[in-house]
């Protein structure tokens, strides 16, 4: 009680501030949310909107926001509790609603902070990955269909995955597995389910395959930025504390993002000899899935390294190897995500096996045994080479589990929702565009400045064809 005396006031534990909650990593903790957040709404729906033909921005943006929306709902009906909940079985908690005040005021199970702020935390998380599947399909889902999909790709695949590597008492945590930030349960789970996906939904239209030029490559540079920037908060959140580590996750994330972004774009002047505004794009986002699994474990020499890898080889599939695998050609992944994230993911979680410095993982994990979290090369530098090379096949079991998964949980609900409702669009309504499936289209303008006429569908009141002008929208 002496000791509380000494504290300013405002630091003093009360009601509104027990003393288990710590302020600064609670504040802490809801800004990063708030940022990975923002990298889908508003970041993804602006980069799906305008990288897409301008007769599927609305639904593309459309798929995001819906999926956001719908993934909160469900993540306090029943999704947090099977994914962070007490234990039901090895790879899934015990559904309950997180709703009640009594559990969203007590101390999480990790962390100086409120359940409240971990369910929120944890939610955009969620999110961003079935926003990320959403990439693989775009142009041509049905849309009751991806209704139907996102509840049921949380609740079937997104939570085993999460509880059996994130939740203290899942099988891969206990093993060992490092997935410093969602580079197995995100990256890699979204870029296999996006593939399995798109291979049983079907392909575009022939002429959307063929030509799907962005309606606005300005727009698609901010959600770029947007999801960028957004992903201070995506790997600098996971130490769950304001803490050194956290510092060392962000800038890790930023250095492997540039270095990859400017190794792919340097593969493209070299090799398609322009410099693709899309292509460095591409390349930033595989960095940043690539030093996700790894952020606060790895030195910022390897994050160099691995920027280097991120932007190479992922280049390297989707330019090269996409146009020689028969499989890979039959599916048609919309935004690449199989290359982006699952190869990238894939990558990331195998150099967090090579590169894990033993020092960083005491720090991240807060454990003592040294048979744990021991980077390959480490341990062979060090004389413990038993548990670097355990360390590897960890992760290799990891991907593994991670991709049987999502192919068979994937393949088993989008063949179950075909039982519902079509999974892909009539041929009327892919010719068609938004304005078929929304009735809404994304530009007034079109063309050279040509007012676009009043739709059918249209709520906006039109105005009556005046002297020498064009009939056209208000």
């Amino acid at each position: 009680m002496a000791s509380l005396v000494l504290l300013p006031s405002n630091l003093k534990p009360d009601q509104a501030s027990p003393e288990w909650m710590n302020k600064g990593d609670n504040a802490w903790q809801l800004t990063a949310a708030t940022l990975v957040g923002l990298q889908s709404v508003p970041g993804l729906v602006i980069l799906y909107g305008s990288i897409v033909k301008k007769k599927w921005a609305v639904n593309s943006a459309f798929m995001a926001l819906y999926a956001f929306a719908a993934v909160l709902v469900c993540w306090v009906g029943w999704g947090y509790h099977l994914s962070f909940g007490d234990k039901f079985i090895h790879i899934l908690g015990r559904p309950n609603v997180a709703l009640d005040q009594k559990f969203l005021l007590k101390q999480a199970f990790l962390g100086s902070f409120p359940n409240a702020t971990m369910i929120f935390f944890q939610f955009v998380f969620a999110a961003i990955t079935l926003i990320l599947i959403a990439g693989a399909l775009l142009g041509r889902m049905n849309f009751v269909a991806w209704m139907l999909f996102v509840p049921l790709w949380l609740t079937f695949s997104y939570t085993v995955g999460a509880y059996s590597i994130w939740c203290p008492d899942g099988w891969l945590s206990v093993l060992g597995v490092i997935d410093y930030s969602g580079g197995f349960v995100i990256h890699l789970s979204s870029g296999v389910a996006g593939f399995t996906a798109a291979y049983w939904v079907g392909p575009r239209a022939n002429n959307d395959r063929e030509r799907f030029p962005p309606n606005n490559i300005l727009l698609m540079l901010l959600g770029a930025g947007l999801l960028w920037m957004g992903w201070t908060g995506f790997n600098g959140g996971d130490p769950y504390v304001a803490s050194i580590d956290a510092s060392l996750a962000v800038l890790n994330t930023h250095v492997c993002a540039a270095t990859s972004l400017l190794t792919w774009l340097l593969l493209d002047i070299i090799f398609l000899g322009k410099p693709s505004v899309i292509g460095a794009t591409q390349g930033m986002i595989t960095g940043l899935v690539c030093i996700t699994p790894a952020a606060g474990v790895v030195q910022g020499w390897a994050a160099i390294i691995m920027g280097l890898l991120s932007g190479s080889i992922p280049w390297f599939s989707m330019m090269v190897l996409h146009k020689k695998i028969w499989l890979l050609k039959q599916v048609d992944d919309t935004m690449a995500v199989f290359h982006t994230h699952a190869v990238a993911g894939t990558l990331g979680g195998i150099l967090t096996g090579l590169f894990a410095e033993p020092r960083l993982t005491r720090i991240f994990y807060m454990v003592d045994n040294w048979e744990h979290y021991t980077g390959l090369f480490y341990g062979l530098h060090s004389g413990r080479a038993r548990a670097g090379f355990k360390q590897i096949w960890i992760q290799i079991v990891g991907i593994l589990f991670v991709i049987a998964l999502n192919v068979v949980m994937t393949s088993l609900i989008c063949l179950l929702i075909g039982l519902v409702v079509p999974l892909r669009l009539s041929e009327e309504e892919l010719m068609g565009g938004d304005e078929s499936v929304h009735g809404e289209q994304a530009y007034a303008l079109w063309g050279d400045g040509e007012k676009y006429e009043n739709s059918k569908h249209n709520s906006v009141y039109g105005v009556e064809e005046l002297p020498g002008k064009t009939k056209g929208v208000v």
